[in-house]
């Protein structure tokens, strides 16, 4: 069937166009555009449906944040089926409250918005020197979350509501006293224990297999000992870069674009200051930051009756290091190297002005504006270089869809070889062998949808061309398998080394095992032959020293009736005896206020998961595409 429609594409184009048009004729262009748009349906919240482009959209969203936050991030470790999924259970999540909140008529007043507004960090960095909003760089800020200012408020009002549906959950959550003072107890007890060990080591040295040892143990194991399936590969990449070689520049058009970017393409303007700083950081006490407050103001009203002091009060009463034996110079600087309310000032002067006292996060500065320097102009020539880049990345950007529509059509029409795509787009097919896949590397090819399609059944057994796919912005990969080797088990003589260090730890492991159970019924018996490393006493928070699966044993063992005997099969690493002596109260528990305060938070998390729960029945909320292992 495939095979058919790859042959004769024009004619089922014809075909095609038969069977679709009527449908524009009888439903609208408009009605079959959101058919299509929509995709189908994922999950519901109370009737209303989250679609496949709902979901993909909001994952691409969180994947954009995180790589503004982090730009170093790995983003493929969120190009998984259980990263999608957590993203679609946030979505029903948020849907969820956002339900609620309607259903519950919260309301945002203007003034709690500019409350919120004034206390946002990111807010307050767009005052100007006179405390008002730099309107304009508001729009900016607005505009790179895809919103209008009046968007971006009204967002903000619902993250306020839906906030305030599970904070009535959990601010008013309360852990009483008496269950707090009983599981902190509990978790802090301490035991008096004994262990005494029994290693595989001991038993390691005087092991040799015999040929039926290791062959039964191969086959026991034959999972263990398996080649994966490797392939050879050719693949070709389609890019921005690959794109902008084949971009020719008329000079007309770079004329035109430099005249309407003289502005941007000039250099930034520079002040050059000067300044006295009094220390007072943030932490200081109160009446030590009004001290160093009156001793600014007693200097700037001092500079302001002898200003052509600057220099000599800077470098004698500058708590600034790196500026006071320079008379507080601070040589040239743009905007943007400064702290915020020192940069605000800087730029509000006129040259050989003073400014009033300027308060920062390191204390109190007076300010003397020495010199502006105008930013320059650059001519068309000097500017080329940075113009040519520009411009061919932003028509590159523009171009890239209509290149990689003919990149899809080409691997995808003459599936038996990637040399027609190379001949028509000028890109290089390149190869790579051993390839299998779980392969992790960094590489195009390496990604996990790549992957997936090569070792497809029809890549297989057919050497097909993957279909065109997305690795990452504006990157398309087509892949092809040259060839094969399948997954088989390992002979013998292939896997002989592995299987006598397997087998000898195993046998080693299970004799210490042995030992130990023996021991163990016998001390029990006759608890005066038992030997024992010295006593130590252990608690969650203080494991002295031994393993976590005999601390836990030790932890969890009933205290009815003590000595208690243990047994802890340790697998690898043999077998464990313990003995608890003794228990013992845990300490400090008036001074555990961190404890108390994370199981004060777990508890007020158990009951908005709860809460969430009932919204969840009570709306009838359900996911529709089945969970990934281990989502």
């Amino acid at each position: 069937m495939f095979d058919f429609v790859r042959r004769h594409t024009r004619i089922m184009q014809f075909l095609l166009f038969l069977l679709i048009f009527p449908s524009f004729v009888l439903f609208g262009i408009d009605g079959y555009n959101r058919f299509n748009e929509k995709g189908e349906k994922v999950a519901e919240v109370d009737g209303q449906a989250i679609n496949q482009a709902d979901w993909d959209a909001a994952h691409r969203q969180q994947v954009e944040r995180l790589r503004a936050q982090m730009p170093g991030l790995d983003l493929k470790m969120f190009d998984t089926p259980q990263a999608k999924y957590g993203t679609l259970e946030r979505m029903v999540q948020e849907r969820l409250i956002q339900v609620a909140t309607q259903k519950q008529m919260i309301q945002v007043s203007d003034q709690r918005l500019a409350n919120l507004l004034q206390q946002d960090p990111n807010i307050a960095s767009l005052r100007k020197a006179d405390g008002s909003i730099d309107v304009e760089r508001y729009r900016q800020l607005a505009a790179s979350q895809g919103l209008t200012p009046e968007g971006l408020e009204a967002r903000i009002r619902q993250d306020i509501a839906q906030r305030q549906v599970l904070s009535g959950i959990t601010e008013s959550a309360s852990l009483p006293d008496s269950i707090a003072n009983l599981t902190i107890a509990a978790f802090f007890e301490l035991r008096d224990i004994q262990v005494a060990r029994f290693t595989p080591e001991a038993h390691r040295a005087g092991l040799k297999p015999t040929e039926d040892d290791l062959k039964a143990f191969l086959a026991k194991n034959t999972s263990r000992y398996q080649l994966p399936q490797k392939a050879d590969i050719e693949y070709v990449v389609l890019d921005l870069a690959t794109v902008e070689k084949d971009i020719g520049l008329p000079e007309a058009d770079l004329r035109t674009y430099f005249e309407q970017n003289q502005q941007a393409l000039a250099s930034k303007e520079e002040r050059r200051a000067s300044h006295i700083l009094i220390n007072a950081p943030k932490d200081m006490p109160a009446t030590e930051r009004a001290k160093a407050r009156d001793k600014a103001m007693t200097l700037l009203e001092q500079l302001k009756k002898q200003p052509k002091d600057f220099s000599a009060l800077a470098r004698k009463n500058s708590q600034d290091p790196g500026s006071a034996v320079q008379g507080g110079d601070l040589d040239y600087f743009t905007r943007g190297a400064m702290v915020k309310p020192f940069e605000d000032a800087t730029f509000s002067l006129d040259v050989g002005a003073l400014s009033d006292l300027v308060e920062t996060d390191f204390g109190y500065h007076i300010i003397l504006l020495t010199d502006i320097r105008k930013p320059k102009g650059k001519t068309f020539e000097q500017a080329r270089p940075e113009l040519e880049k520009e411009l061919r990345r932003q028509l590159a950007q523009r171009k890239f869809a209509e290149v990689a529509e003919q990149f899809s059509n080409l691997v995808y029409e003459q599936a038996d070889t990637l040399k027609p795509v190379s001949d028509k787009l000028k890109l290089t097919v390149q190869t790579a062998s051993g390839v299998t896949p779980q392969t992790r590397a960094q590489a195009h090819w390496a990604n996990p949808k790549v992957l997936a399609a090569l070792f497809s059944t029809e890549a297989i057994e057919r050497k097909r061309n993957t279909e065109a796919i997305e690795v990452g912005p504006s990157i398309m990969v087509s892949a092809r398998m040259t060839q094969h080797s399948p997954a088989r088990a390992l002979t013998l003589d292939e896997a002989s080394e592995t299987l006598v260090r397997d087998w000898t730890q195993e046998r080693a492991a299970e004799l210490a095992r042995q030992q130990g159970i023996e021991a163990l019924k016998n001390w029990k018996g006759q608890p005066a032959t038992a030997k024992f490393e010295p006593s130590v006493t252990v608690s969650r928070d203080k494991p002295g020293g031994v393993p976590p699966p005999v601390l836990d044993a030790a932890l969890r063992a009933s205290t009815a009736s003590l000595p208690d005997w243990l047994g802890v099969d340790l697998g690898e690493q043999g077998y464990a005896v313990v003995k608890v002596n003794q228990v013992l109260p845990a300490q400090n528990l008036e001074q555990r206020k961190a404890e108390r305060n994370q199981l004060a938070q777990a508890s007020a998390n158990a009951q908005a998961r709860a809460y969430l729960e009932s919204l969840k029945a009570k709306l009838k909320a359900r996911v529709i595409v089945p969970k990934p292992e281990g989502a």
